[in-house]
């Protein structure tokens, strides 16, 4: 098969995660596997990806992904394929536009969150019907999206669950707990967007001792919003911006505890990438984290950098408890193999071929 996957663009987040792992993989069942990209500046994911040997085209270079001339753009890049797949909001909403109602093309789409916000915006759920509806197959990374996004809906649509996935070898060391005298690394590896709750785990590290230190890996639009929430709480030189970066094993291997605090999720690589770091992992009791983490690692209020503070604090002063959670967290990410996750993915895509072509 010929397959085109669509996305806003690599620059970082779990979808555009989940595409570097996975398309090599699906390229290796003998598929010809390309990605399209709305804003193609170059990445450590996008380099990383093409370095693959995946053929990778844009629609401009640091463009607004939202621009409706985008829509005209796309008709050049679509033909030709047996299936389309697309992912995040412009792409999902821009590509079936761009195709026309007269098309064989199979379209399925991958809903990454258990929530977004324009499902609270008045007039969006019409749209957003329309939308699905143009759609073949709608995939989910978790049972939890699948049901949000059923209720949102209807349940007349055809979604399927396949969990995201990780490569497990690049995450493989284990560290005993660390000397609660020195210093204490604590990282969190997400994008400065509205979805991440940065701000929670600024504040818990400055209720913490000198001696505990906060690693931020990404970047995005609110990088300035939180380095003015850094100096307003006056821990400068407690935090650490790493930027996006293209070594995250290594970084999470130099830290001691890995963190994601959160508004919503759908099924965090980030996730499931510090469980399986050999660290003890801790994040915001929200669906899409709670399933992943509840019984493994360890699961706080969400907003309250409080009690974060204290389970970050009780893990460093309890090596019994530190070494358990790491223990725990390691078997739960081993549930999450890329290998299991493609080979779904191109379970779905020979039953949908077929299932069309009866």
């Amino acid at each position: 098969m010929r397959i085109l996957h669509v996305i806003t663009s690599l620059r970082t987040g779990g979808a555009e995660k989940l595409l570097v792992e996975m398309l090599p993989r699906l390229k290796n069942y003998g598929h010809e596997v390309d990605l399209l990209l709305f804003d193609g500046i170059n990445t450590p994911l996008y380099s990383e990806l093409k370095s693959r040997g995946i053929k990778i085209n844009y629609l401009s270079l640091k463009g607004n992904v939202y621009n409706p001339y985008n829509i005209i753009r796309l008709r050049k890049y679509l033909r030709g394929y047996d299936i389309i797949h697309t992912h995040n909001t412009a792409c999902q909403y821009y590509v079936p536009i761009a195709l026309g109602a007269k098309h064989h093309t199979i379209l399925i789409t991958t809903e990454h969150n258990t929530h977004n916000r324009r499902r609270s915006i008045w007039g969006f759920k019409i749209l957003d019907k329309l939308m699905y509806n143009r759609y073949n197959h709608i995939i989910s990374i978790s049972q939890k999206a699948t049901d949000n996004l059923s209720d949102y809906i209807g349940h007349s649509y055809k979604i399927t669950t396949i969990n995201n996935g990780i490569d497990l070898s690049k995450f493989s060391s284990e560290l005993s707990a660390p000397n609660k005298d020195g210093e204490i690394i604590v990282t969190m590896v997400a994008a400065f967007r509205p979805q991440k709750d940065h701000q929670t785990l600024i504040k818990a590290i400055s209720l913490l001792p000198d001696n505990y230190k906060l690693w931020l890996v990404g970047d995005g639009a609110l990088r300035r919003k939180i380095e003015q929430n850094v100096r307003d709480l006056r821990i400068s030189d407690k935090v650490k911006l790493w930027g996006n970066r293209d070594d995250i094993p290594s970084l999470m291997s130099e830290s001691d505890i890995i963190v994601l605090s959160t508004h919503w999720e759908g099924l965090s690589l980030a996730s499931i990438e510090a469980m399986a770091s050999g660290r003890p992992f801790i994040g915001s009791d929200v669906d899409g984290l709670h399933d992943v983490i509840a019984d493994a690692g360890i699961l706080f209020p969400p907003g309250n950098a409080e009690i974060l503070a204290s389970e970050i604090k009780s893990l460093i002063e309890n090596p019994e408890k530190y070494n358990l959670t790491v223990r725990k967290c390691q078997t739960r990410a081993q549930e999450y193999n890329i290998d299991k996750t493609v080979e779904k993915y191109n379970k779905l895509y020979i039953e949908v071929q077929r299932s069309l072509h009866k």
